[in-house]
C-alpha cells in the first residue's frame, strides 16, 4: 500500500486530534477531516453560496494586511468554514474549530498554554487554510506576519474610533489601555512608519500635530483598567528639555487621534529646565 509522507508538525496535529475525538488511526482522522471539509462546502450549497457571498463582500470593504490572516474581533466568515486560532506573541497555535456562516463571537478569551498570556479577540490571529502555515514556520516568517496582521488591525481599529459619533463598546479609551497592555506583554519594538498604539518608558516621541518631542519617562499612576499618567522630557526646538508630567487623558487622546509616531532621530540637547 502506497504511504504519504508528512512533516512531523503535521502528525503532531494529527494525533493530538486522534487522542482528543479518540479515533482508531490517523485514517480515521483524515477521512474525518475531509467528510467534515465536504459536509462544509456542499450541505445547503445555495444558502451557503448567498452567506458566503455576503462574507467575502464584507471582507472585501476591509483594507487589510493579509487575505487569510485576520484578528478575530473583525473576522466575520471563513473561506473554508475551518479556522486556526493562534497566539502573536509566541507563535502557538491555540485551537482550531469550525466556524458557523456567518461567524458570531461576541466574547472569546482564552490562556496560551506556552506563553501563559491572557487573550481576548483583540489579540488572537485567525489563520485561513489558504495561508501556508508550515512554509512560513521553515521561513522563520509566521512570527513577523502575525505581529503585522495585530500591528495593522490595532492601527486601523483606533483611526476608526476617532471618527466615530455615538457610544461605543469598548470605548476608545478601553481599546488604547487594552492596545497598549498587550504591545508591554508581547515586547514589541514600537514600529516608525505607523502612529503608536503603546506609550513605553524610555522612548521618545513626536506629535505630527505640534512636532514637539516628547520622551517618555515612568508612570506616575498605577491604573488597573486605564492608561497612566505619565512623567515625560519635552524637547524644545532650541535644544533644552523641560521636565513635566503627561496626563492619561491627553495621551488617550494623542494615541486615538494618532499623532503619535516613534521617533528614530537622536536629540540634542541643553540642560534640563524644571
Amino acid at each position: 500500500m502506497a504511504s504519504i509522507r508528512v512533516k512531523d508538525w503535521t502528525k503532531e496535529k494529527l494525533r493530538k486530534i486522534r487522542d482528543a475525538e479518540s479515533h482508531s488511526s490517523y485514517d480515521s482522522v483524515i477521512k474525518t477531516i475531509l467528510k467534515d471539509r465536504k459536509i462544509a462546502k456542499y450541505a445547503d450549497e445555495d444558502s451557503n453560496t448567498a452567506i458566503g457571498e455576503s462574507a467575502q463582500s464584507q471582507d472585501a470593504d476591509i483594507d487589510k494586511a493579509f487575505d487569510d490572516l485576520t484578528v478575530l474581533a473583525e473576522l466575520t466568515g471563513s473561506h473554508d468554514d475551518v479556522l486556526f486560532l493562534w497566539c502573536p506573541n509566541c507563535g502557538n497555535e491555540l485551537v482550531h474549530l469550525t466556524a458557523e456562516r456567518p461567524l458570531g463571537l461576541s466574547v472569546f478569551e482564552m490562556e496560551c498554554q506556552r506563553c501563559l498570556t491572557h487573550l481576548d479577540s483583540q489579540a488572537i490571529v485567525a489563520i485561513e487554510l489558504q495561508y501556508p502555515i508550515e512554509q512560513k514556520m521553515i521561513e522563520g516568517q509566521l512570527g513577523a506576519d502575525l505581529k503585522s496582521c495585530v500591528m495593522d488591525y490595532w492601527d486601523r481599529t483606533l483611526k476608526t474610533a476617532t471618527t466615530e459619533t455615538v457610544e461605543t463598546e469598548p470605548s476608545a479609551a478601553r481599546l488604547v489601555w487594552q492596545f497598549d497592555q498587550y504591545h508591554k506583554q508581547f515586547d514589541w519594538d514600537c514600529p516608525t512608519a505607523v502612529p503608536t498604539v503603546s506609550f513605553v518608558p524610555g522612548v521618545t516621541y513626536r506629535n505630527t500635530v505640534t512636532d514637539e518631542r516628547i520622551e517618555a519617562v515612568e508612570a506616575v499612576t498605577e491604573n488597573r483598567n486605564a492608561m497612566d499618567s505619565y512623567k515625560i522630557r519635552r524637547y524644545t526646538a532650541d535644544g533644552g528639555v523641560i521636565s513635566d508630567q503627561l496626563d492619561s487623558s491627553t495621551l488617550v487622546d494623542w494615541i486615538v487621534n494618532r499623532e503619535l509616531v516613534v521617533t528614530d532621530k537622536s536629540i540634542e540637547t541643553t540642560e534640563l529646565t524644571t
